[in-house]
């Protein structure tokens, strides 16, 4: 079975967390995105609803498809975000970041009552580290920062970090976020202690943000061949 189509059961379930009325915070990436496109559906069956984007990429879907959008400093409460992962491990621990808007992913996913993950089976995992961990540092001194990450992950037990500056599709410019930062991927194997991790990166005057959300979510809705698995904390 295709993982879009397991990603569409995902998005699907995550429908019925949605009621009439709600603000609304949109995820990035492509379980994300299936899910823009349903809702747009229900909008046009008469669902008034919200919305605010985590990106430029998904502001633009929304659009396209009849979500009405309001400016995140606008907002004074979001009801549910719908977002996807690269990772989910057995805590509801995530790494996100693959698509690289990680920051404002987390700045919203912060600021809602309920943070849904929407995922196919491929993202589940025991343990946090096969995919590369996205750190989002200040284009100054990029490299220091970038030694500095080194040193933390080393400190925090993984024997063999791989740091390298993310590079646009042309493998020449550096990849830039929608809020003009470089993104450091952050090869580790595997993470022993995701909250160490997350508690040592953010004392470092370079790091803006990273891609471990810890205590965020609180339902995982996994797309499976025929159904959705929704788990909750």
């Amino acid at each position: 079975m295709s993982a879009d189509r397991q990603k569409t059961f995902a998005a699907a379930a995550a429908l019925a967390y949605v009621e009439d009325g709600m603000t609304l915070g949109l995820g990035s990436g492509s379980t994300a995105e299936i899910f823009v496109r349903l809702l747009g559906e229900r909008i046009k069956d008469g669902l008034r609803v919200r919305a605010v984007p985590t990106s430029s990429q998904t502001a633009a879907l929304a659009l396209e498809v009849g979500v009405p959008l309001i400016d995140v400093d606008h907002v004074n409460h979001i009801s549910v975000t719908v977002d996807g992962a690269d990772e989910v491990d057995g805590h509801f621990q995530l790494i996100k970041g693959g698509g690289g808007c990680l920051l404002r992913e987390k700045i919203i996913a912060q600021a809602s009552d309920l943070m849904i993950v929407v995922i196919d089976e491929s993202k589940l995992v025991s343990k946090l580290g096969r995919f590369a961990l996205p750190v989002e540092v200040d284009r100054f001194g990029f490299s220091i920062t970038a030694k500095q990450i080194y040193d933390v992950l080393r400190a925090c037990g993984i024997a063999k970090p791989d740091v390298q500056l993310r590079r646009k599709g042309d493998g020449l410019d550096p990849f830039v976020t929608d809020g003009g930062h470089y993104i450091l991927d952050c090869a580790c194997g595997a993470i022993p202690d995701a909250a160490m991790v997350d508690y040592r990166l953010k004392t470092l005057p370079g790091v803006v943000e990273h891609g471990l959300f810890i205590g965020l979510a609180r339902v995982v809705i996994v797309g499976e061949d025929t159904e959705a698995r929704v788990l909750e904390l």
